[in-house]
This record gives C-alpha cells, sequence and structure tokens, in this order.
C-alpha cells in the first residue's frame, strides 16, 4: 500500500487516499523491504581492497620509482594475470631477479669456460664480480692446495710427470706385447719380433732385396704411362708450357695456432661495421717484398683478411691484413711473369696464369700445387665459375684469340669459345653466372651463353677502343669497361647489352696500360688506378671525381676495395709495392 502514495492524483485533492488523517482512510501498513541481490560476506572483500593498495604493481613505463617496492610488487604481472605457460623474470627479459638486480657483463667464452671447468674439477673459481682476477670463490682449502692453478694451466712439473707416465706406460705395452713372442725370434734378425724391437734401424721393414734394373717390358710400360698423364694434363698436343719445379715457402710463425684453426682462416667476429662504403684518405700499411712490378690484387673473399698478390718477379705472395701485415707465404712455380689471379669462392684454393703457358691450380694453406693446365699459349685471364656447384670449371683467356674450358676433376678441355680477333683480356660472369661476357684486343665485346660457344650479342663500334678491363657492379645490373681512350665507360647487363650514354668516368690517364676498375662495395663509388701512379674516386650517381691519391711511383696497375672495412682500399704499382689506404 505505501507504493500506491507515489502514484496519488494530484488533482483529487479531498481523496481520501491523499489525507491519512481523514475518517475514511484506512490504517497505514508497513512493507519489509526486500533485496534481490544474495547476501555476500564482504570481509574477505575489504581485505583484498586494502591488499591491493599495498600491492600495487609498478608501471613498467615509468623510469624512477620514488619509493621502496615489494617483492610482490616487483614481481607482480605487468597488466591482467599471469599467464600459466608465459616466460616471466629474466627468461622475458626483466632485469629484477630473486637474488638481486641483473647486470649486464661480458667475459671471453674462453675465460668463462675455464672458471667454470676449473670450479667443476678443483671447486674454486675467480670471482666475475671482483675488478681483479685474484678474488676467488668456492674452496679455499683447494685454492691453497693447489696454488689457485686453473684447469688450463699444468705446472710444468706436472707436465714433465705425464709425459714420463705416458712413455713409460707405452713402452710397458710394447713390452707385453712382444712378451708372447720372447725367445729365439728376438735373435733373427729376419723375425717380425726383431724388426719391431729395432724399427728405428734405416733397414727396418726392409726384408726383400734391392730393386734391380726395370725389365724391357717395365721401361716400355713407365714411357707410355709418363706420356699419356701429360697428354691428360695439356688437354691435347702441341707445344706445352715451361716445366719448373713447384715449391713455396711459409714465412708465419706456425700454421695452426692453439685451437687448432688454419692460419687463412678468417676470424669469427670478422663482419661489416655498416653498409656506407667512404674514401680513404691516408696511407695505412706498405707491403713490400716483391722484387718487380706488381700486376694485381685480389682480397680473401667474403673477410678480407688476406690478400694475394702476383707480381712480375714469378712469385705469388699472400699478406696478413688483420694482424701482423707480414707476408704469410710464397708460392713459386712460375718461371716467367704472373699475368692473373683468381681466388675460388671459399678462398682455400686460388689459380694463377703466367707468361710461361701454364695456369696452376694451389692449395692456399699448404702452397702445394694440385694441378696445372696448358694449351701451349698465353693465358691472359683466368676465371673459375663462380657458382659453389661448378667450382671445377676453369675458363682462360688466351693470346691465340680462343677462350677455353677445362674441367679441373679430369683434367680435360671442355669446351673452346672461338670467336674473337685478338688476344682476349677479360671475362666477367653475368645475369646469375649463365653468360659471361669477353673482352678483346679486337676492341669488341662478346656476350656469350655459358657452354655454348655461339656469340649471343656482338659489341663493336668504330669510335670503340680496346677494354683490357672490366668490373661487375654489386647490384649485377651494370658493367664498367676500362676504355684505353683514358675514360670508363658503363654497360648494360640486361636483354640488351646498351651503352649507357649517362654515365661516363673520366680525367685519368690510362693509355696503353690494363688498369683495373673496381666498385666499392655499396656501389656509391668507381675506383681505377691509372698510369701516374694515382687512383681515381668517381661518385657513381654524378659521375664527378670525388677524390685522386698519389700511391705509386710510376702505374698504379691494380685497386681492391676491402669487403668488409669500408673506407679501406689496397692499390698495387710497378714499383713493387702493395698499399692500403
Amino acid at each position: 500500500m505505501d507504493l500506491l502514495h507515489q502514484y496519488q492524483n494530484d488533482d483529487v485533492p479531498d481523496s481520501p487516499l491523499q489525507n491519512p488523517n481523514s475518517p475514511d482512510s484506512s490504517p497505514p501498513r508497513l512493507l519489509p523491504s526486500r533485496s534481490a541481490a544474495p547476501s555476500v560476506d564482504d570481509t574477505m572483500l575489504s581485505l583484498a581492497v586494502n591488499h591491493k593498495s599495498l600491492s600495487n604493481p609498478i608501471d613498467p613505463t615509468q623510469h624512477a620509482v620514488a619509493f621502496n617496492p615489494t617483492y610482490d610488487q616487483l614481481w607482480s604481472p605487468i597488466v591482467g594475470p599471469a599467464h600459466p605457460y608465459a616466460k616471466d623474470g629474466i627468461a622475458q627479459g626483466m632485469r629484477n631477479h630473486k637474488l638481486g638486480f641483473v647486470e649486464d657483463a661480458a667475459i671471453a667464452p674462453f675465460l668463462f669456460d675455464e672458471q667454470y671447468n676449473t670450479f667443476q674439477k678443483f671447486g674454486y673459481a675467480a670471482d666475475p664480480s671482483a675488478s681483479a682476477f685474484n678474488n676467488y670463490v668456492g674452496d679455499f682449502d683447494a685454492l691453497h692446495k693447489n696454488n689457485a692453478v686453473s684447469v688450463y694451466n699444468i705446472p710444468k712439473h706436472e707436465q714433465k710427470r705425464r709425459k714420463i707416465e705416458e712413455k713409460s706406460k707405452q713402452e710397458n705395452d710394447e713390452n707385453e706385447e712382444e712378451e708372447g713372442d720372447v725367445g729365439e725370434e728376438m735373435d733373427n734378425p729376419a723375425s717380425e719380433a726383431w724388426l719391431l724391437k729395432n724399427k728405428k734401424s734405416p733397414w727396418a721393414g726392409k726384408k726383400e732385396g734391392l730393386q734391380g734394373e726395370l725389365s724391357e717390358e717395365q721401361k716400355k710400360y713407365a714411357e707410355e704411362y709418363a706420356k699419356k698423364k701429360g697428354e691428360e694434363k695439356s688437354g691435347f698436343g702441341g707445344e706445352k708450357g715451361e716445366v719448373v719445379k713447384d715449391q713455396s715457402t711459409f714465412h708465419g710463425k706456425e700454421e695452426r695456432d692453439y685451437q687448432g684453426r688454419s692460419w687463412i682462416a678468417p676470424p669469427k667476429d670478422a663482419k661489416a661495421s655498416n653498409d656506407h662504403c667512404y674514401i680513404p684518405k691516408r696511407l695505412v700499411h706498405t707491403w713490400s717484398g716483391h722484387t718487380k712490378g706488381v700486376s694485381a690484387i685480389r682480397f680473401f673473399p667474403k673477410y678480407g683478411n688476406l690478400i694475394l698478390s702476383a707480381s712480375m718477379d714469378t712469385k705469388v705472395k699472400i699478406w696478413d691484413v688483420f694482424n701482423s701485415g707480414k707476408c704469410m707465404r710464397t708460392y713459386m712455380g712460375h718461371s716467367k711473369a704472373v699475368r692473373d689471379i683468381c681466388f675460388s669462392n671459399d678462398g682455400t684454393k686460388f689459380l694463377s696464369a703466367s707468361y710461361d703457358k701454364n695456369i696452376k691450380y694451389w692449395d692456399t694453406e699448404t702452397g702445394q700445387v694440385i694441378s696445372t693446365f696448358s694449351t701451349g699459349k698465353i693465358p691472359y685471364v683466368v676465371k673459375l665459375n663462380p657458382d659453389d656447384d661448378k667450382q671445377n670449371v676453369l675458363l682462360a683467356g688466351m693470346s691465340d684469340k680462343k677462350i677455353v674450358q677445362w674441367d679441373m676433376n679430369t683434367g680435360q678441355i671442355t669446351q673452346e669459345y672461338d670467336q674473337h680477333l685478338g688476344a682476349v683480356n677479360t671475362i666477367t660472369f653475368v645475369d646469375n653466372n649463365r653468360r659471361f661476357v669477353t673482352s678483346s684486343d679486337d676492341k669488341s665485346l662478346r656476350v656469350w651463353e655459358f657452354g655454348i660457344p655461339v656469340v649471343i650479342k656482338y659489341i663493336s663500334e668504330p669510335h670503340m677502343h680496346s677494354m683490357p678491363a672490366i668490373s661487375l657492379h654489386p647490384n649485377s645490373n651494370w658493367l664498367a669497361a676500362q676504355s684505353l681512350d683514358n675514360q670508363i665507360l658503363i654497360y648494360s647487363t640486361r636483354e640488351k647489352f646498351q651503352l649507357n650514354k649517362k654515365k661516363r668516368f673520366a680525367g685519368h690517364i690510362v693509355a696503353g696500360y690494363a688498369c683495373q676498375v673496381n666498385f666499392s662495395p655499396d656501389g656509391r663509388f668507381v675506383m681505377s688506378g691509372d698510369g701516374e701512379g694515382k687512383c681515381w674516386f668517381w661518385d657513381w650517381k654524378s659521375c664527378k671525381v670525388f677524390r685522386t691519391l698519389k700511391c705509386h711511383e710510376g702505374v698504379c696497375i691494380g685497386s681492391q676495395w676491402h669487403p668488409l672495412e669500408q673506407s679501406k682500399v689496397a692499390t698495387c704499382g710497378w714499383d713493387g709495392l702493395i698499399k692500403y689506404w
């Protein structure tokens, strides 16, 4: 009834419902209030609210905390509830750990392994948080007993003791083996037991008599075999290159370091610092060891930790770039000046072409000649196919107008490309190594499909000069050709192989010299030596001269940009020097 008061009619003032004091109105009846919500114990809720105010999580975006946070605050989830499988703490990259704040620390892998293994074996290790390595943690009794030695630092007396033990053990093993056959055989020089005991004697193991003279049949077979091998190596008959004894001299301290790595192995941490190249300004180092002019230089592929040089003094040398800067090995196998060199993709082997009509395939590390190739003509340029699965394919441009292709596994000539009218000067692979471009003394460029001896593009104009050096742009879309009319011309490597008339680099004097042209690794600069000993740098986009360096006395014949260190360049000249800028 009490709810009906809200709906009373204001227009009827004399209604008995409106006036409770009227005699006609019934006495008011009050109903108990009802709530639709269930009854809840809110004591725990109030505690939780208070607890939340106490352990309010820290905002992860703020950089300073103005109070001492509790452990619960530090480790509360950043947003929402904690995921049961999500990483948290250090695994997520957070710095606050249950044991304290995690700090960055740098320690070499070798030092870490040394201290870890020392702790596992002896029970103590150097404290990494201490500034000096004379503070230790762990078992101090074992520390004093072993004089704080690590597992890698064995004392000399311990080394000596181990050697003696090992030697005595070997002798005991030998004696045990011999004991079974001891007896009369030990006194018989023809027996195996006597030979084993006296194996250091010069006649050890030689029971049969000395080899007498060869029989007629053996002589005939040896001559036929030698003749056959000679024909296989050269590919076909005709006059061969001059034969010189192959030898190599190692000049470094040791061929393998303490970790067993070869001296040609590149540093593990060698990588490009940035993608931007800069023009060098000053001389960093000079390598001098050749007695005559240097005709070509090549950096070790990908890393540039070594540099190979071919000289007119018949020698090929390899020099250290990163560490000592000294000559590491000399390769002597040619009797005349070396014209061209070419590394394999991994740098473990290289080719050398000489005026003695021989092409030699060397092992970079050991200095051994793996194989020799010759057609009886002078090779002017040698190239390996850049594909990793075709590293056994050798192309050589010859003085008799041919490009000869060998399979180095069999030593056989597999193809001859014979269209030029003069000596072949350059071979450059383009179009993902499916084609290659050659230039010649006949003042023309020819484009070939690899493996097919048919010219697919022939470029020859009345105004063209001979192009003794060609280089491929890093983006593989352009060729830079050194023309003997003192300019560098740019050709497209697309389908038409057209001359780009808008790009032309000039200013240097190269008439009469085969100065090599090259690009910076990022393709922003073109560089070339010239006949006056200068090295020229042009901007690729504007074609303007950026800088010139006076590098050599006489001709600066070759220049190479370091593959990783973007502001360093190596040059070589006819003064016998290799300079690093």
